[in-house]
């Protein structure tokens, strides 16, 4: 356990700033995951809806230091990939 002020002051910290990462790694999960269902569903329209949605939320948990940029940027790209081809429905 913490002993000194400081340390129990970033123990609480800590749970805190946990709490906040878990949301925004949820978040970021579940538009992820509104784009792969819009394009199973074969919806382009719908697809690109949600992608556009999912961005800046997938660009934020990087700005928090939740993922690395670059890996943020790969799953934007590989999901704008995937959307730009489908069928035009």
């Amino acid at each position: 356990m913490a002993n000194t002020k400081s340390a129990k002051k970033a123990a609480r910290q800590t749970v805190r700033r946990t709490e906040a990462n878990k949301a925004r790694r949820s978040r970021a999960r579940s538009y992820a995951r509104k784009v792969e269902e819009a394009i199973a569903s074969g919806d382009k329209a719908a697809a690109a809806a949600a992608l556009k949605a999912a961005e800046p939320v997938l660009a934020r948990t990087a700005q928090k230091g939740l993922v690395h940029r670059k890996t943020a940027s790969r799953k934007v790209s590989r999901l704008a990939k995937r959307v730009s081809a489908m069928a035009s429905a």
